[in-house]
């Protein structure tokens, strides 16, 4: 039995979900988000509550049965509240800055950096060593943050690089004489 997948996803004020065979979406003061739940599954709305419960008792049934409620629960909170992740800049001379619809980056290589902001995400550089990037959609805002990350990635001897924030870097100790 699924843990995640018992749990009904309940539905906040100011969201309004829409269940049609398979397809879920949900729209809410943030925008509107969708997802195609897999045949192996069932998808009920009631009142308030959408509950997903396997169809089959086959292996691959009760794996996607937690992993569409996870999916459904992101949605409600994409379209009410959004999600956002943050990365952090260390290193002499490494900054970000918005510009325009590019994020800017400055991290020692003999060029800038220019990261092309897509369309849903919001970046934010609040500190030149700090990147805020938010979004109704977790996969996404996951995934652009992952992007920026990979330019640079946190190096283990003095912990340069981007790095997300809270991240533990294992510091190697380096060569002794």
């Amino acid at each position: 039995m699924s843990k995640v997948g018992k749990k009904p996803v309940d539905i906040p004020t100011g969201a309004t979900p829409r269940v049609e065979g398979q397809k879920v979406s949900v729209k809410g003061p943030k925008g509107e988000l969708s997802f195609v739940v897999p045949d192996d599954v069932s998808v009920k709305l009631e009142g308030n509550v959408i509950t997903v419960d396997p169809r089959t008792e086959t292996k691959r049934a009760r794996a996607l049965w937690g992993t569409s409620r996870a999916r459904i629960n992101n949605l409600v909170v994409g379209v009410t509240k959004g999600f956002e992740k943050k990365l952090e800049i260390t290193g002499v001379g490494y900054k970000a800055a918005v510009e325009g619809k590019n994020l800017n980056l400055s991290l020692g290589y003999s060029h800038p950096v220019l990261y092309p902001i897509p369309a849903g995400i919001a970046i934010v550089t609040p500190k030149p060593t700090e990147i805020v990037v938010s979004g109704i959609d977790r996969q996404q805002v996951g995934q652009v943050a992952a992007e920026i990350r990979q330019y640079r990635g946190p190096e283990p001897f003095k912990g340069k690089g981007v790095k997300y924030e809270g991240e533990f870097i294992f510091r190697k100790e380096g060569k002794k004489k």
